[in-house]
């Protein structure tokens, strides 16, 4: 009786073909609806991560709208914040993906997601959907108190808006992924996440216009995601309100916070710019993860 032997370097390709695109997308799909119950089972949490934009927004928002002069921020300051606390909500939702990410490794939990029929980089992929929608889906329920940022409840604008936040949530959820694959213990991603998360925030003009601050922020606001984040917010609002908020500040009459030199990137070149370097920090996580999936 003879018998069939496979040689060494048919073993991948033979692999390979193991992977159909039914698996990965049900991979995918599961990983994605896990994140989703996560969310729905913990609603206690979720209005605790919205206590804190919501105190900013209206007490910070509302105390210094009368105070701001119009001339400093294109138009009204708390029309001005709300992009910022968009930003403020979605921040810690999507960074906290990578969180779970090491806890699951070091827990084994990830041990069997890899056993799924897919792809490391599918499944890399479907937690990183999972923690970007999941956190799009917490910065809706603030885009449900628009009249309180002083906007209108206009479909077309509030879409524009959360198409703007989930493109911003994809980035951190990236960035915090492809930092997560070569961090091991989760004490040190949340010393970095705590120590990073407030300079962010206020180096993108979330909440003060760059303008107003001294001028060596300009270099660390054009190298931030933020900031390109919050100028796509801001103009979306500009562009899709009747009559606009602007008088005459940056492009299009509405205060931005990314300058390259003395040229203002349009919206779309912002835009592009971010899921660019979204797409290319999940690439960089995705070979990472390939090369240590042997130690997880």
């Amino acid at each position: 009786m003879t018998a069939t032997h496979t040689s060494p370097a048919a073993g991948p390709a033979v692999a390979a073909r193991q992977f159909t695109l039914r698996g990965e997308v049900r991979a995918v799909h599961s990983l994605v609806l896990r994140e989703l119950l996560r969310l729905s089972a913990n609603p206690t949490q979720v209005l605790m991560l919205l206590l804190q934009p919501l105190l900013f927004l209206l007490a910070f928002g509302g105390g210094l709208n009368s105070l701001v002069p119009g001339s400093a921020v294109g138009g009204s300051y708390r029309t001005y914040l709300y992009p910022g606390i968009l930003l403020m909500t979605i921040q810690a939702p999507a960074i906290s993906v990578g969180i779970r990410l090491i806890t699951d490794r070091n827990s084994g939990v990830l041990r069997e997601t890899l056993m799924a029929p897919a792809r490391r980089a599918t499944l890399l992929c479907g937690i990183c959907l999972g923690g970007c929608l999941t956190a799009a889906a917490q910065g809706a329920l603030l885009l449900a108190l628009a009249p309180a940022g002083g906007l209108p409840y206009q479909p077309l604008l509030l879409l524009g808006l959360l198409a703007q936040l989930t493109l911003a949530a994809f980035a951190l959820t990236s960035f915090g992924i492809a930092f997560a694959v070569r961090t091991r213990k989760a004490e040190t991603f949340n010393t970095v996440l705590g120590l990073s998360a407030a300079p962010l925030l206020f180096t993108s003009g979330a909440f003060v216009p760059l303008s107003a601050l001294p001028g060596w922020l300009g270099p660390l606001a054009a190298c931030n995601p933020l900031s390109y984040a919050g100028d796509a917010l801001r103009r979306t609002i500009h562009a899709l309100t009747p009559g606009g908020h602007g008088h005459g500040h940056g492009a299009g009459g509405v205060e931005v916070s990314v300058r390259w030199g003395s040229w203002t990137p349009p919206l779309a070149l912002e835009t592009a710019v971010l899921l660019l370097a979204a797409l290319g920090a999940l690439f960089v996580a995705a070979r990472a993860f390939r090369r240590h999936e042997a130690t997880v």
